[in-house]
């Protein structure tokens, strides 16, 4: 595993100073969320040219982390074309003062690499070794990432619309996935990579990728999802009526008023 992370780190590194400088000079630390699912395509095309691993289970975790990284790079990349830099970098942007740039490679873009190669570990897993024939285990792996996808790829198609209707300017979305979770598209993020780790599990070493998923979901529930995201709401009376009755993460039936 350790011959085929160094260059896929190095390679992480070149792709996340090339968003960086890109980032630069448009004025918007937004590029990197754009950039976030194409590095892991950038990886999984590594580990597949350079691992030693071949056969099913390889193609299987490429295959899902090659349609997840395009669904989520296109939509987040179509999502920000028009409406300026996330509020959470135009924040820092104005407290970090002079050393935003500086603090900008280090904690938004060398940060986000670092996880990204963190969180690709299944990936590297199921290429460093060959493994055996595909199982239970995938099978029940590729399930849960159709359902995490669904909860992903539905969520934000339903809040692109909502939001794209001048009637529902300043409301909170609260119909479809949304009535079951405050947050469908990171419950679906989550959900797809414990899939693809139960994937990884049958792989030499296997059991190895559980850093993935346990560090996805934990900087989803307390770092750069649902807490910071939902600080954006407080205060506001409509948003405490909805999150009183609706499930923060795991989909859930709402609690009657």
């Amino acid at each position: 595993m350790a011959t085929l992370l160094a260059p896929c780190a190095l390679a992480v590194l070149a792709y996340m100073t090339g968003l960086f400088l890109v980032a630069l000079g448009r004025k918007d630390n937004s590029v990197a969320d754009v950039g976030w699912g194409f590095g892991f395509i950038l990886v999984a095309a590594l580990a597949r040219v350079l691992g030693p691993a071949s056969g099913a289970r390889p193609l299987l975790v490429d295959g899902l982390v090659l349609l997840w990284g395009l669904r989520l790079g296109i939509h987040v990349f179509l999502r920000n074309r028009t409406r300026g830099e996330d509020f959470r970098y135009a924040k820092w942007r104005s407290s970090w003062g002079r050393w935003f740039v500086v603090r900008s490679y280090l904690q938004v873009f060398l940060l986000q690499g670092l996880i990204l190669l963190v969180i690709a570990a299944p990936m590297v897993l199921v290429h460093s070794a060959p493994g055996p024939p595909l199982g239970l285990l995938d099978a029940a792996g590729a399930a849960v990432w159709l359902l995490g996808f669904f909860f992903e790829a539905v969520g934000d198609a339903q809040l692109a619309r909502f939001k794209r209707d001048p009637a529902h300017r300043g409301r909170i979305m609260t119909e479809g996935l949304w009535r079951l979770t405050r947050h469908p598209n990171y419950f679906g993020e989550s959900a797809m990579w414990w899939g693809i780790f139960l994937v990884a599990l049958s792989a030499p070493r296997g059991a190895l990728a559980l850093v993935s998923p346990v560090l996805l979901t934990g900087m989803l529930l307390r770092v750069s999802g649902v807490t910071l995201l939902e600080k954006k709401y407080e205060g506001r009376p409509d948003f405490a009526a909805y999150a009183r009755r609706t499930s923060a993460f795991l989909p859930w039936l709402p609690k009657r008023p």
